[in-house]
């Protein structure tokens, strides 16, 4: 997950995965009656065009906006508060529109508690960590690069569920774990050999790849503070890093540069980033929608190949030319990330089916 396409992306799983009831999804079928095969097959081609194309989109239209030569802007802490209030005020938003009936009747009322806004602290400042090293990550690598700059969320998600959880890991997902870290380090090492390797670029896609995988351990432990509510922690998480990003910006600087900034009230600049805030807050929702007409092993499937359509444009927009082993790299990340999510999907699959398997055991076997 990518954001920063996984800035919203886990949260939106783990509420899916927790039955969270507040929710803009649309009831898979009505009345026990299941909808025609050739419906049922357009409706899940519409759902995964539009994730793919928001999902790309948003990464391209990011890197405009961090690292553009024509824009000139060295403010991404801006970018991303900007991206994070638009969210916010997009689910107040929602919330107040409740009234109005489908598709926002199903929201709940938002308001702002102090109290269960200090509780999801914790999580914001996770979150602030995973936004912005997503971000900085992508200002720093190129587009093409950035799937694998960020690959080790996999791998990051085995180490800490053994550290914090105690849940063991079979054979064959390692296999897929170390098969994506050689990829990475292929990748690494071929970006050197192109000259383009930025090792700042490199260390924030490490870090937001743990970011992601404690963002998702922190929201199962706060969601119970917002009534199990994704759209309240959304609101709750984006008002909240929103707060923490002053500070930052400050201590960077970042206010002096939009003040020298020469294109602060040119209106395509503004319209540049509620898109980019639009999209942010939609990959979510479309992320959701995927899963719910899927499955969640094939939402992964479809974000791997994504991913694979994603440097094969960026490559093909930024008129780059890559190496056989730039593009094996590549091919040992995708082909591990497809290969752990089969072999957990299998297991996941075997768990569910054997009713011997205790509810402990059943635990560790998830993702």
């Amino acid at each position: 997950m990518s954001k920063a396409q996984l800035t919203r992306t886990g949260i939106l799983r783990m509420a899916l995965g927790g039955g969270a009831a507040d929710t803009l999804l649309p009831a898979e079928g009505g009345g026990g009656r299941r909808a025609p095969f050739l419906l049922r097959a357009l409706r899940i081609a519409v759902v995964v065009c539009l994730y793919w194309f928001i999902s790309i989109a948003m990464v391209f239209l990011n890197k405009y906006l961090l690292d553009s030569p024509s824009l000139r802007l060295d403010a991404p802490l801006f970018v991303t508060f900007f991206q994070c209030a638009l969210t916010a005020a997009l689910c107040l938003g929602l919330s107040l529109g409740a009234a109005c009936g489908p598709p926002c009747s199903g929201l709940p009322t938002l308001r702002l508690d102090p109290k269960v806004s200090r509780s999801v602290l914790p999580l914001s400042a996770v979150f602030i960590g995973m936004v912005t090293s997503n971000n900085l990550c992508l200002k720093h690598v190129g587009v093409a690069f950035y799937n694998v700059g960020r690959s080790l969320t996999t791998v990051f998600n085995v180490l800490l569920s053994y550290l914090l959880l105690k849940q063991t890991t079979s054979l064959y997902a390692l296999l897929a774990c170390g098969v994506i870290i050689g990829g990475f380090w292929l990748g690494v090492d071929q970006e050197g050999a192109e000259g383009t390797l930025s090792w700042t670029g490199i260390f924030f896609g490490i870090l937001a790849s743990l970011c992601v995988s404690l963002n998702a351990i922190y929201t199962k432990k706060v969601l119970p503070v917002v009534d199990g509510s994704i759209w309240r922690l959304t609101f709750y998480n984006n008002v909240n890093a929103c707060v923490l990003f002053f500070p930052l910006m400050l201590l960077l600087g970042e206010f002096r540069s939009l003040y020298h900034f020469d294109k602060l009230g040119s209106p395509s600049f503004w319209g540049m980033m509620t898109l980019g805030g639009v999209f942010g807050f939609a990959i979510g929702y479309v992320t959701g929608l995927q899963i719910k007409f899927t499955s969640p092993l094939t939402h992964n499937v479809s974000g791997t190949a994504k991913a694979c359509a994603q440097t094969v444009l960026a490559v093909i927009y930024f008129e780059e030319t890559k190496s056989f082993l730039w593009w094996t790299s590549n091919l040992m990340v995708l082909g591990g990330s497809f290969a752990y999510t089969w072999v957990k999907g299998l297991e996941m699959r075997k768990v569910q089916e054997d009713p011997s398997v205790k509810s402990g055991e059943r635990n560790e076997t998830g993702v």
